[in-house]
């Protein structure tokens, strides 16, 4: 059996845009909590929030902003965000995520590229000076919590004006569910951010079924600590809670989004879990990691929770365990996705085991295909080898922002979606992540894919979190270097503890020869390991004088 998998669906795929969406939720939940900031102490049912963000989409109209013109978010996470999300979509504007990490050059690239025409930016804070730096942005400022400069507007001020609905019904009688809605910049580890173009169908349809295989109803609370500027954050917990999306999927059920803080503290996520009896957490693996090692972790009642979404990297066996087991989560989901399929490509589901949960990302998501290929022939392999994971169905992105070039290279003449990422998929459908193509590390001939090897050591008593890379060897073209971060007062590990541990049980050539204490990794604001950045570091310490033996 080759390696290919349907996912055909009783229910039909969603034919109509996010406002359209929203305004069906407010019809049904109007009077039900649909949005709790934390940091601020405030509240929003549904129909006190589609006033607000009706107002902001009124006002956009006012200052001139049209179809298809695009509006960048620059901000941590906070209620302004959904307010814009939803009002760009209710105005058919194109949403620009600029990930807050970003500084002067960076922004300055996605303005020009995406030919924004305004942005709304974030207020300052310990990290960054977000208006003194969007001062360099050629595009109108609109301002959340800082007094504008001439030429400015204050954000306060999109929300003082009753909204016109007549303009609003006019201007959504002109949008489609296929029209584009969204811009999300890739990471650009190997070049320049590419801007993955997405429509109301691509994002819609993802969140709603993202928050059916989760089991959303309107009694769901979510606790999103992921970034919105994210597409976990955005589509998997907005659309999802709120219409059918995250921003989305709780919406699109007519659940409760909680705001537990303006970036990821993992005290603040347990501590909102605990005072708005959330039944539902979302997390990269390194934010569950850092909830779980809390010193006063069995302090919070974490008893409300039922489900939620581990996504951006495998998630490690015992971390898993204790997820299911200490923090209550028996329905957690594993998902996997990249920004160019809106995201999600593969789900687990509530009846899955641990075991599926652990060593797989789950079947294929309703109304789409999954194909493991060859990198080299594109020929789908069979079922249990390795290839390249490809999707296609309604998630594909429309392409790059004016980038056609870059976009074949992506997508096939078939429509399939080429991620980059190695997998294998067993007799029943399910797909095991065993590593992305270039993350592969060859040694002395042999390809060893580091996931396997970061499994293996989670299991040392003296390690609580382990990334694996691939580092230049003389002697073997590549030799492996294991990041660690230890657990609370255990013994440094050597390079010499680390062989014992793996004596008989790990064929040799996988065993790492250099061994880097760190308390943490190089990250993306997403919660993502960046690899590329801690092979460069390891490149500089090595060509000093290699650590380890």
């Amino acid at each position: 059996m080759n390696s290919h998998t349907t996912a055909p669906s009783n229910d039909p795929l969603l034919d109509e845009t996010i406002g359209a969406n929203l305004e069906a939720i407010v019809t049904g939940f109007g009077d039900r909590e649909a949005l709790i900031d934390v940091p601020t102490a405030k509240k929003w049912t549904y129909s006190e929030l589609n006033r607000d963000i009706d107002r902001v989409a009124t006002s956009l109209l006012r200052i001139g902003i049209d179809k298809g013109d695009r509006i960048g978010m620059w901000a941590l996470n906070c209620p302004e965000w959904i307010m814009v999300q939803y009002a760009t979509a209710k105005i058919g504007a194109i949403l620009v995520n600029v990930n807050p990490a970003y500084r002067t050059s960076e922004l300055e690239f996605v303005v020009n590229q995406s030919g924004m025409k305004a942005i709304v930016v974030g207020p300052a804070d310990n990290n960054s000076d977000y208006p003194a730096l969007a001062r360099s942005a050629d595009c109108e400022r609109i301002l959340i919590g800082s007094d504008p400069e001439p030429g400015e507007l204050a954000f306060s001020s999109l929300l003082e004006q009753s909204a016109d609905l007549d303009a609003l019904v006019e201007r959504a009688a002109t949008l489609t569910a296929g029209d584009p809605i969204n811009i999300q910049y890739t990471s650009g580890t190997t070049g320049f951010p590419k801007g993955a173009t997405l429509s109301h169908h691509n994002i819609l349809n993802n969140a709603y079924f993202v928050g059916e295989l989760v089991g959303y109803t309107e009694e769901d609370r979510l606790v999103v600590p992921v970034p919105f500027y994210h597409c976990f954050g955005m589509v998997m917990a907005t659309l999802a809670t709120l219409a059918t999306l995250a921003t989305l999927a709780t919406f699109a059920h007519g659940g409760t989004l909680i705001i537990p803080s303006r970036s990821f503290n993992p005290k603040d996520a347990l501590q909102a879990v605990n005072d708005h009896h959330a039944t539902s957490l979302y997390g990269v693996p390194t934010m569950f990691i850092a909830e779980l090692a809390l010193p006063n972790f069995a302090d919070f009642d974490l008893s409300t929770l039922r489900t939620g979404i581990m996504a951006g990297s495998p998630c490690p066996v015992e971390v898993m365990k204790r997820v299911e087991g200490e923090m209550n989560m028996s329905e957690v989901a594993i998902s996997y996705g990249m920004t160019e399929t809106s995201p999600v490509s593969t789900m687990t589901r509530v009846d899955d085991d641990l075991d599926r949960r652990t060593s797989t990302v789950g079947r294929t998501m309703p109304h789409l295909e999954t194909s493991i290929v060859d990198p080299l022939t594109g020929s789908i392999v069979e079922r249990g080898e390795t290839g390249e994971l490809c999707t296609r169905g309604y998630s594909v992105m429309l392409g790059y922002w004016e980038e056609p070039e870059r976009t074949a290279e992506a997508i096939d003449n078939d429509g399939w979606m080429h991620t980059g990422d190695l997998a294998m998929m067993d007799e029943a459908g399910y797909v095991s992540i065993v590593g992305r193509i270039k993350d592969m590390v060859t040694r002395g001939g042999e390809n060893i894919y580091p996931r396997e090897i970061e499994e293996f050591l989670y299991g040392h008593p003296d390690i609580q979190d382990v990334q694996v890379i691939g580092v230049p060897d003389e002697r073997y073209g590549e030799e492996l270097m294991a990041w660690i971060i230890l657990k609370p007062d255990a013994d440094p590990v050597t390079v010499e503890r680390v062989a014992e541990f793996c004596a008989g049980r790990l064929a040799h050539y996988k065993v790492p020869r250099y061994i880097k204490l760190v308390d943490e990794f190089p990250m993306t604001v997403s919660g993502k390991i960046r690899k590329v950045e801690m092979r460069q570091v390891a490149f500089d310490e090595l060509a000093k004088g290699a650590p380890g033996r």
